[in-house]
């Protein structure tokens, strides 16, 4: 078959996929309003993972599935920003890590609001300026968050969604590397990446900001500085990439929250978040933890923090699989209830990657 041949075969194929998804962006706007009349909300973080995993199970190549979620994140985002469009807020400014992580879950269609720090996010969201926002919650090398896990105890919103992100870290100037003087970027980052900055850059200062963009904000205009950020970061602000990741970890993952006014639908594949407090007394935690041994419920993740406001008094954190409309998740935290002096379920939500 000639080239002329094929590419008109591009572009009649071209011409039905263009009447396939705008057929496709007036169902969901049929769909948004029953939604919008029912006071339901326009993202369904569960609907989504099923419109995903549909999608790689009827796909044959060759496109592969990341490929083809790639692209239908980007026709979802569309979707959403129909009529009035969907508005984020998220840690800023522009390029950060929490704004590449609200991207991938959301698209490039919606409204991001950059926000100042995470309690701003969560103000964002709580009153109703922004529909959700996107919140970092841990790092598989430094850990929790703690300033989003103590946020999380006195807000009523609910998580809603999870997204996991894949970090590089790379180190940006606009000076050579033996140039450098100082580098800026947050405290968690230069926990990722110690190793290589003591061992490739041991005589600079390292300086903490509260975002990696702010980081390369002020390597662009300053003389001698360099910023740990993402590749994105380097192409917004202009500077050059001197090293490419440089964390130490080749295993540096990030999870982000996605927080909400509303509850997400059982999937069948979920994650139940909580947190609670108990008497400080021999055995209190072992007695906590009974009840989801007993139904068989499997924890993922446990963290204590200080409450705050009595010296050894401790809140726990606490992920188990599970939606919390399960039965048998239902009576585990009724048992849990009645044993504890504070619980609150933070939210239910699609386990999604």
């Amino acid at each position: 078959m000639s080239l002329k041949k094929l590419r008109h075969e591009i572009d009649s194929t071209d011409t039905k996929i263009v009447r396939l998804l705008n057929r496709r962006a007036g169902i969901a706007a049929r769909i948004a309003d029953f939604k919008i009349s029912h006071g339901q909300s326009k993202y369904s973080p569960e609907r989504e993972r099923e419109v995903l995993k549909k999608i790689n199970l009827i796909n044959k190549g060759p496109l592969n599935n990341r490929a083809l979620e790639a692209i239908y994140r980007e026709v979802m985002s569309a979707a959403l920003s129909i009529q009035r469009p969907l508005s984020v807020a998220y840690l800023g400014p522009q390029a950060t890590f929490t704004h590449l992580a609200a991207i991938k879950r959301f698209g490039s269609q919606v409204e991001y609001l950059a926000s100042d720090g995470i309690a701003d996010v969560f103000l964002e969201v709580e009153r109703g300026r922004a529909d959700y926002g996107v919140v970092p919650i841990e790092n598989s090398i430094e850990g929790a968050v703690s300033h989003t896990l103590d946020l999380l105890i006195d807000s009523d919103l609910n998580i809603c969604s999870q997204i996991i992100l894949d970090v590089a870290h790379n180190l940006m100037a606009n000076c050579p590397r033996n140039k450098i003087r100082r580098v800026y970027s947050k405290p968690e980052v230069f926990g990722q990446c110690r190793l290589w900055l003591k061992e490739n850059l041991p005589g600079a200062d390292t300086v903490e900001v509260f975002s990696t963009t702010r980081a390369a904000q002020i390597a662009a205009r300053e003389k001698g500085s360099a910023a740990i950020a993402s590749s994105v970061a380097a192409k917004v602000y202009k500077l050059r990439i001197v090293a490419s990741n440089i964390e130490d970890s080749p295993h540096n993952i990030t999870r982000f929250l996605v927080i909400g006014k509303e509850e997400a639908a059982a999937t069948g594949n979920d994650k139940t978040s909580l947190v609670f407090s108990i008497k400080d007394r021999v055995g209190a935690l072992c007695e906590m933890l009974a009840p989801f041994k007993k139904y068989r419920i499997n924890l993922t993740k446990i963290e204590s923090r200080p409450s705050k406001k009595k010296a050894w008094d401790y809140y726990f954190f606490l992920d188990l699989e599970g939606h919390r409309s399960e039965p048998k998740v239902k009576k585990a935290l009724a048992e849990l209830e009645n044993k504890c002096r504070f619980i609150k379920v933070l939210g239910s939500y699609p386990v999604g990657e």
